[in-house]
This record gives C-alpha cells, sequence and structure tokens, in this order.
C-alpha cells in the first residue's frame, strides 16, 4: 500500500512539474504592424487587383487571414486610442484626428491621450516585456500641442516616431510636417527606417519577450515614390501611379520584416499581427474598398472594415481564411494579454473581449454588440456623395444600424446579405430599427 501510495504521489509531482516547465516558457513576442490608410482593395489576399503584393500574401499563406474585423473609428487618432487602451476612444475625449489645439476645441476633443488611460505598452511591460514604439503615433503631440506625456507615460520603453508624437525622431523630422525634404531619412525609405528599428530592438533584446508597435506611416499620403516630383504628389492624374509605386515598395518592406525574423530564429515565437487603421481615401472608386461603401472617416464598412492577419507558426494554421470571428480593435488588448498571460489592470472596464483563442486557430466573436461614433459637428471631414454616413453605428450580429445622433436618418443593413450596404431595410425591421436605435444613441448620449 505505501509502495502504491510512493508512486501515485511520484507521478503527481512528475506531472506538477512538467505543467510548470509548460507555464513558465517564454511568452512570445508581439509585433503589431498597422498600416496607415489601407483598405481590403490594396492586399492581393482580400481580392485587391491594383498591383501584386507577395508578401502581405506570403503572411496571409502563413497564418490566419480575417474577413470580419473592425476597428474603433474611421480615422487615425481615435482608431489607434482604442487599439492602444482596449476602449472606445469617445470615453477618452478623442474623436477625430489629433490636430492644432482650436482645432481639438472644435472637435469637441482633448489634445491627447490622458496617460491614465489603460495602455497595452505598460501592461506588457509590467508583465515582463520590453516595450517599443516604432513609427506614427498621433495620440497627442506635434503641431501647437507641446505638453502631450511622453512615450514612457504609456509603457514604451523605446520610441521613434514622427512629427505627430511628444517625442519625433530627428532624422524624420527635421520639420514640423509629415516629410521634409531635409529629412536625413526620405519619406519613400521611412518605412525601411521603422522595419530597420523593429529588428535591430528584438536583436538588442533576445532573452526578454518583446512587444513592438511598428506603425508605418505608409500608405497614406503625400505618396513620394522614390526619384517622383513631390509638388506632383497631392494631385494630378499621376496619382494613382504614385500610390501603386508606394504600396509596391510597402509591400517589399513587409518582405524585409518577414526575412528578419527567419534569420533571427524568432519566427515560431513571435506573434505577427497585421492590419490598419482605417479605410482609404481616395478609394479610386471602390478599387481600394473592393466595392465595399465609404472610405476613411466613413462609418460604412469601407471605412472600417479592414485587414486582419495573424501569423504564429506552429499556433495559427497557415493559409486559412477565417470568416466567422467576429472581431474588434478593442479586443486586440485583451486579446494580447490573454496569450502572453499578462493580467489585465484592476478597476478597469474595458470595451474590448478576450478573443485570445484566434491565435490559436479557433473562431472567436465579439459577444456585446458594437459601438461606433464618428462627426459630431461641421469641424469634422466628411466624404461626399453616398459615402457620407450617419454619425454613429452599431453592429450586433448580422445587423447594422447607422443613425444620427438626434435619431434622424436611420439606416439598417443585413451585412450577411449585403455588405455593401446598398439596401436599406430599417422600414421592413422597425422593432430591430428601435432597438438598435435606442441601444446606440443611449451609448452616445452617455460619451463625455
Amino acid at each position: 500500500m505505501k509502495k502504491w501510495l510512493l508512486s501515485l504521489c511520484l507521478l503527481v509531482f512528475v506531472c506538477l512539474l512538467s505543467n510548470g516547465a509548460e507555464s513558465g516558457k517564454r511568452p512570445p513576442n508581439i509585433i503589431f504592424l498597422l498600416t496607415d490608410d489601407m483598405g481590403l482593395g490594396d492586399v492581393g489576399c482580400y481580392g485587391g487587383k491594383m498591383i501584386p503584393t507577395p508578401n502581405i500574401d506570403r503572411l496571409a499563406s502563413e497564418g490566419t487571414r480575417f474577413t470580419q474585423y473592425y476597428v474603433a473609428s474611421p480615422v487615425c487618432s481615435p482608431s489607434r486610442t482604442g487599439m492602444l487602451t482596449g476602449s472606445y476612444p469617445a470615453r477618452w475625449r478623442i474623436t477625430n484626428y489629433l490636430q492644432t489645439r482650436a482645432g481639438n476645441r472644435a472637435s469637441e476633443q482633448a489634445d491627447f491621450l490622458d496617460p491614465k488611460a489603460p495602455s497595452i505598452a505598460r501592461t506588457l511591460k509590467a508583465a515582463g516585456y520590453a516595450t517599443a514604439h516604432i513609427g506614427k503615433w498621433h495620440m497627442g503631440g506635434g503641431r501647437d500641442v507641446t505638453n502631450a506625456p511622453p512615450f514612457s507615460a504609456y509603457g514604451f520603453d523605446e520610441h521613434a516616431s514622427t512629427y505627430e508624437s511628444p517625442q519625433p525622431d530627428p532624422d524624420i523630422t527635421a520639420r514640423n510636417w509629415i516629410w521634409s525634404p531635409d529629412d536625413k531619412v526620405k519619406r519613400w525609405d521611412r518605412t525601411s527606417f521603422f522595419v530597420d528599428k523593429t529588428l535591430d530592438f528584438l536583436k538588442r533584446h533576445p532573452n526578454q519577450p518583446c512587444y513592438v508597435n511598428l506603425w508605418p506611416d505608409d500608405v497614406h499620403t503625400p505618396w513620394v515614390p522614390k526619384g517622383s516630383d513631390p509638388a506632383e504628389s497631392k494631385d494630378g492624374g499621376e496619382r494613382e501611379t504614385k500610390f501603386l509605386a508606394v504600396m509596391a515598395e510597402y509591400d517589399r518592406q513587409v518582405g524585409r520584416l518577414l526575412d528578419g525574423l527567419k534569420e533571427m530564429g524568432l519566427e515560431e515565437n513571435t506573434i505577427l499581427v497585421f492590419s490598419s487603421d482605417n479605410g482609404p481615401l481616395p478609394t479610386f472608386n471602390g478599387k481600394r474598398t473592393t466595392g465595399l461603401r465609404g472610405s476613411k472617416i466613413s462609418l460604412y464598412e469601407g471605412g472600417i472594415r479592414l485587414p486582419l492577419i495573424i501569423r504564429w507558426p506552429g499556433h495559427v494554421p497557415a493559409g486559412q481564411v477565417d470568416e466567422k470571428s467576429l472581431i474588434n480593435a478593442v479586443d486586440l488588448f485583451p486579446s494580447f494579454c490573454g496569450i502572453a498571460q499578462a493580467s489585465l489592470p484592476k478597476d478597469v472596464k474595458f470595451d474590448g473581449e478576450d478573443l485570445s483563442k484566434i491565435f490559436l486557430g479557433k473562431s472567436a466573436i465579439h459577444k456585446q454588440p458594437m459601438l461606433w461614433e464618428y462627426g459630431r459637428n461641421s469641424s469634422f471631414g466628411y466624404p461626399k456623395g453616398r459615402n457620407r454616413s450617419p454619425n454613429v453605428a452599431v453592429r450586433d450580429g448580422n445587423w447594422k444600424l447607422l443613425v444620427n445622433a438626434d435619431g434622424t436618418q436611420a439606416e439598417l443593413y443585413d451585412l450577411k446579405a449585403d455588405a455593401k450596404e446598398e439596401n436599406n431595410v430599417a422600414e421592413q425591421n422597425p422593432e430591430v430599427t428601435r432597438r438598435l436605435s435606442a441601444l446606440v444613441l443611449d451609448w452616445r448620449h452617455s460619451l463625455p
């Protein structure tokens, strides 16, 4: 009997030791590659036909591509705020792109993201990660906003950012603007500069898990390919040609990133998340949105439904297309923490949900209705014609309702049957329209 008991205790000890070794495995690196102003139609694997994107397509072939991913806003600053904080950006009084102090007041918003807001970088840093922000920030700083908190206030160990940040990198900001001919690193080499910075950061932290925001400012305008005349980048018949040249170079740099991870032996323990902050503008007659209605600064699908590709060899299935998962950018914060086994901050009510199973090849659905706001007054920019949307929206299951904050112009779409939002069925479904209108307007009126 004693021998049997001894054997049982030994077996339990071995199991505990094995589980401890597994749980003690180093968490994965996480690189969040956030493209600026990229639509679904910019990428071949999402049906784009404008230009080949072999390296982004390679990323999809080595990972999983999601077709129902939404950002928190159709414009950069609030969209990025939603990603960083796991919260709808209006909770932090950011509803438009951050600009001059006068422009921010006109938009009824703050001058910068409150450093008391939750930050994925701060949370992962507390869990042992080395953290870096490399690329565009646009959550405070630049123009006449000189008192924005430093990157360290949000939990970043290192940074290399553009002029729309509290600490712009001097190599890319000879002047206080998007780019300058005087910049040491020219406009056409900026994505390469950011990729180099990312690979160098990983190389210098071989014994520590890393979290990197790799947020280039391509493929945002102005499009200035190498050898082009910058004066022609704003208008003219060559505009689409310039965009395609910039897109081709951007794709090449994605390939450099993938090759760099392989050369350093980091492929298998690095999660690479690829997406965009908002839809494109211009859309070139819908080619950049694959025909979806809307664009940047619009709550129609073309402004907020964007690419999401996740690559993690050995964990995320290669070459898979996930059409079931329904994901919002605010879900990334809790999901990153879930996969990194990092504790979420206490006393924070997140709008995002832990959907970390998507990193392991399983589908997941954001359970609560998704909510959006964009455009409080005439100081906001709006697209022209049929792409101008009402200024609040909700998605609940396959239903999507858009309505103005005063209750006018209710539009209801069944996205499963009508992803291009061509057939408003609000009158045919009055109960659904009333229910979703009440839900989203109550939310809108609760915001700061």
